[in-house]
């Protein structure tokens, strides 16, 4: 993997309408924010983990509509709010109920052929695809099948995996989206104990490693995510509770919430955490929930006290998640979004010029 002073990455989704057409052809003509390393916005996904039910076949069950969120169970009217926005309305999640198969073989290697064709277009230097993680499928999409929890997420990693060689053989990285890994403690895992959290969040990891055995460490991304939406966080597992199993998973790349205001405190944690030697960390500097457009300067500083701690040439710049996790999302100006990726590349600039001066 090459890297350079401080090159920046958004994390997959972009606002869109329908999960039809392109973000090139979208958006494409605006593009000029200064990404280093980029993506197609996920414009042919419905959403970053339920897409799979039309990749895979074995989900023909039924999974419940609504989703335990303990932050939001304490406030109710957020709990309205959240639950009102059309696009959380759109997204389906059925039940495994038989073995679970690749169904559409041709829709990762689709994805990659735009992909490709967009980044030769725009000259970027780099490229990376989205993927659900099998944590995060086994978290969404019930089983009533498989025997175990175990057999089930490792099923999922074996179906899964066609999906992960066909983004890396094009030269891209793959980034693994595992919201289990923190989400998942206020979520489907609330009612369990953090011991047995943490157990079933090694599994998790056992299961993704496996699913990776065959990519390079140095293609691989990780984004760690205690939820896309605007609620109130307070019951957010720390970082520092999990970070020490993150470490355990394949992925050379680390990207993880660091901007919004339940988490932009955890820089702290790296003063008495070493960063294992293969671990590159990419912290969100911009946060995707507001129409706030960060300063340059704030992103600079952020990037900044990651850099002083753990190394320059070991950080990347990031947003904390994407701009739209579901078609239809009502949130963010699209504007704006672009407007932040510029602020994004500004304050990158500014701190790698302070940093490699």
């Amino acid at each position: 993997m090459k890297i350079w002073p401080l090159p920046d990455s958004y994390d997959n989704f972009l606002p869109r309408k329908n999960s039809k057409g392109s973000f090139w052809e979208d958006r494409g003509d605006r593009f000029n924010a200064g990404i280093d390393i980029i993506n197609d916005g996920e414009m042919s996904k419905p959403s970053y983990a339920t897409y799979v039910k039309d990749r895979l076949s074995g989900f023909g069950g039924e999974s419940p509509e609504n989703y335990f969120f303990a932050d939001l169970h304490d406030f109710p009217k957020s709990n309205e709010i959240v639950g009102a926005n059309p696009g959380r309305k759109k997204r389906t999640a059925p039940a495994c109920n038989e073995s679970l198969e690749v169904a559409d073989p041709k829709a990762a290697e689709l994805d990659m052929v735009n992909l490709t064709k967009a980044a030769k277009k725009f000259n970027a230097p780099f490229m990376f695809s989205s993927s659900a993680s099998p944590g995060v499928i086994s978290l969404f999409f019930k089983n009533t099948f498989y025997k175990t929890d175990e057999e089930y997420v490792f099923a999922i990693a074996d179906a899964m995996q066609h999906e992960y060689e066909a983004i890396a053989a094009t030269g891209a990285f793959v980034q693994l989206d595992c919201p289990d890994l923190a989400m998942g403690r206020h979520t489907e895992y609330a009612e369990l104990d953090e011991k047995a959290f943490q157990k079933r969040a090694s599994l998790n990891i056992e299961a993704l490693n496996h699913s990776v055995r065959n990519i390079p460490s140095e293609q691989l991304r990780m984004h760690l995510c205690w939820g896309n939406y605007p609620g109130p966080h307070h019951c957010d597992i720390s970082i520092e509770k999990i970070i020490d199993l993150v470490w355990k998973a394949k992925p050379n790349t680390i990207l993880f919430e660091a901007a919004n205001p339940r988490h932009a405190h955890e820089w702290e944690l790296f003063k008495n955490h070493k960063l294992p030697d293969d671990k590159i960390i990419c912290p969100g500097v911009i946060e995707p929930q507001s129409n706030y457009i960060e300063h340059p300067q704030l992103v600079a500083q952020r990037i900044e006290r990651y850099a002083n701690l753990v190394g320059k040439e070991r950080v990347m710049a990031g947003v904390d998640c994407g701009f739209s996790i579901h078609v239809g999302m009502q949130g963010i100006d699209p504007d704006v979004a672009f407007a932040k990726l510029n602020a994004l590349a500004e304050g990158a600039a500014i701190a790698t010029d302070r940093l490699w001066r």
